[in-house]
């Protein structure tokens, strides 16, 4: 009776000691998932967005935080205008990044959104676009 009690504390007290529980975080960032669902970014190409205002990713988004307005180029070519994301609205479940069909969309591995204003949470195209 006693010596299933002892392992459980010797399994207990192994653990306890193995590593620091807590993340001294401004000087320590944390490893971060290679798909972990981040800060949304615009991808680029050939010198300017990938996106074709297609609105998929405004309708398949479950909170309804994208805003998508189309412009066309001398070439009759669509693009976007304008593109909004509310971040404070967003719940990052990745389902614009899945719809879109020139792959125009991706995820990053930014995890520090905070701000002091509630108008830096809304990203514009200019913020969202790659920095190369």
């Amino acid at each position: 009776m006693i010596v299933p009690l002892i392992k459980g504390l010797q399994i207990t007290l192994k653990h306890l000691f193995k590593k620091p529980i807590t993340l001294m975080y401004p000087e320590e960032k944390p490893d971060v998932a290679p798909n972990f669902r981040g800060l949304h970014a615009l991808k680029v190409s050939h010198n300017k967005a990938k996106c074709v205002a297609c609105y998929l990713c405004p309708t398949v988004c479950p909170a309804k935080c994208i805003t998508v307005e189309a412009g066309e180029d001398a070439n009759h070519d669509k693009y976007a205008a304008k593109y909004e994301i509310d971040m404070l609205r967003c719940i990052f479940c990745g389902y614009c990044v899945e719809a879109c069909p020139v792959d125009a969309l991706g995820m990053t591995q930014t995890f520090e959104l905070a701000n002091y204003k509630r108008s830096d949470f809304v990203f514009t195209k200019e913020r969202l676009l790659e920095k190369k």
